[in-house]
């Protein structure tokens, strides 16, 4: 089983990501730390970030347990991540490694921006999961805050903006629903309110599967 699930920066994906895979005992991948990870390694490098030979070497040589999850979390992490990650040859060089992932018994559940477009399109299950920037910006704010990150919440809301713009224009794996996928707007759900809305999507998507074999 595997369960794609999809949509901009803190929009809740990640969090319900975890919450699906630990209630269907299958494994977990956040892409996105993948990403960070290979974003902040070209900086540790002392490279631009725009640098494809040096990001592609990164990417090639991703070990993720070299970062703690402390590290991999701030804004500049995700910034560093939107950066690489429109570079074609870096998302080439670390689809495998995510469908390789996806491949592990008994399932997993994938989010990211591409898995049900690119990484993973034969996906048992789509979501895309969205809110508004201001929403998403309020609670990556909130986020960073307990963190002792000191960002304004206008800086997190520009930053959002920015990346949510990144990521939708990019020439190649661009931000976008599939066709398939089921929609899940959280800008008015809490944590608990938006997990058992996805857990109602899976379930209803898997039964249509299920029936439609």
């Amino acid at each position: 089983m595997i369960i794609a699930v999809d949509g901009p920066a803190a929009s809740g994906k990640g969090t319900l990501a975890r919450r699906l895979a630990g209630h269907f005992d299958l494994h977990h991948l956040d892409t996105g730390l993948i990403y960070r990870a290979v974003g902040l390694a070209v900086r540790a490098s002392g490279h631009d970030l725009d640098d494809v030979a040096a990001a592609v070497r990164a990417a090639g040589a991703l070990d993720l347990t070299q970062f703690s999850p402390e590290a991999l979390r701030p804004t500049a992490a995700g910034e560093a991540a939107s950066r690489v990650a429109a570079i074609p040859e870096v998302r080439a060089a670390l689809l495998e490694y995510q469908r390789n992932f996806a491949r592990r018994e008994p399932g997993a559940v994938l989010d990211g921006r591409d898995i049900g477009t690119v990484v993973c399109p034969d996906a048992d299950v789509k979501l895309f999961v969205t809110a508004t920037a201001e929403t998403r910006a309020r609670r990556r704010w909130h986020e960073l805050a307990a963190l002792g990150d000191p960002l304004s919440y206008e800086a997190v809301l520009a930053d959002i903006q920015r990346r949510d713009a990144r990521d939708s224009e990019r020439a190649v794996a661009p931000l976008k629903p599939d066709p398939g996928a089921r929609l899940l707007d959280t800008t008015l759900l809490d944590i608990e309110a938006a997990f058992q809305a996805a857990l109602d999507l899976v379930e209803s998507s898997f039964n249509q599967g299920l029936r439609r074999g």
